[in-house]
């Protein structure tokens, strides 16, 4: 079984020595990845003399065969569909936002342009759900519905699936826009820690749950790299191998519907 992860955030070794594409790619190897999708780190992440995120990740991966990346968005600027237009220049899939880190609501109007200018590009969206210790009402996980209604060719995930407390949201977010194949996902990143990841701790039933209701199609496997460690990665892709689902599923969420969403070996 090849493994292919999302939501890797990879640094510059300036702001974070174990999180570079180096540290990755044998953080990959020690958990036997064969692919993984890098996140580049958001502005403010980054120091004064450190080069425009997207752009340097570019850069740094345009070798590495075994990876490719997500762009982000600098909302403090208002030339937001022209930052979209660059990643989709730069051969970059998809995008990664999080509202709560980013202090931007899901459904308004900066968001919205850049979702307009990432369905005319067919970018696919990683988004952070849960709790992120930010005002609740601009990051409800009910408002992914209103993407999905105003925005019907976008594509994204729910990364952690809305955390603990956001679950069942999230779900019915996934039933209410259902497609085949699927255009809204689960990212099952960070959710099999109830203890360190607990915020975004989902049970086996509730990941049982998730299949039952929206199909083996739907969820995708994440690394939260550099967040989750070496042993922390390979505790939860033994946690996958070792659930009681089909074979097919775990298949599926370890790095067939990943591949499927990118259209990567193609």
């Amino acid at each position: 079984m090849k493994i292919y992860a999302n939501h890797a955030h990879v640094f510059p070794k300036s702001v974070r020595e174990d999180g570079t594409v180096d540290v990755l790619l044998r953080t990959m190897d020690d958990c036997g990845i064969e692919k993984a999708v890098t996140f580049a780190a958001f502005p403010s992440q980054l120091g004064p003399g450190d080069e425009e995120p997207n752009a340097a990740l570019a850069r740094r991966i345009r070798s590495e065969d075994r990876l490719r990346a997500f762009g982000v968005i600098d909302f403090s600027r208002g030339d937001l569909e022209d930052q979209v237009e660059a990643i989709y220049q730069l051969g970059f899939p998809g995008i990664k936002l999080h509202p709560a880190y980013q202090h931007f609501r899901v459904d308004g109007e900066a968001a919205c342009r850049v979702y307009a200018a990432a369905q005319e590009r067919d970018l696919f969206l990683s988004f952070h759900t849960g709790i992120h210790w930010h005002r609740i009402s601009d990051y409800n996980v009910l408002l992914f519905d209103e993407v999905a209604y105003r925005y019907r060719q976008l594509r994204f995930s729910m990364e952690h699936v809305g955390g603990y407390c956001f679950f069942h949201d999230a779900v019915a977010v996934m039933l209410n826009n259902g497609a085949n194949p699927p255009r809204i996902y689960a990212g099952l990143t960070s959710v099999f820690d109830r203890e360190e990841n607990r915020f975004w701790f989902q049970s086996d039933e509730r990941i049982r749950d998730l299949l039952w209701q929206t199909g083996e199609e739907a969820s995708i496997f994440g690394l939260d790299f550099p967040y989750n460690s070496t042993e922390k990665i390979q505790a939860a892709i033994r946690h996958i191998r070792q659930m009681d689902i089909s074979e097919s599923a775990k298949e599926k969420i370890l790095g067939g519907n990943l591949r499927r969403v990118l259209s990567w070996d193609e």
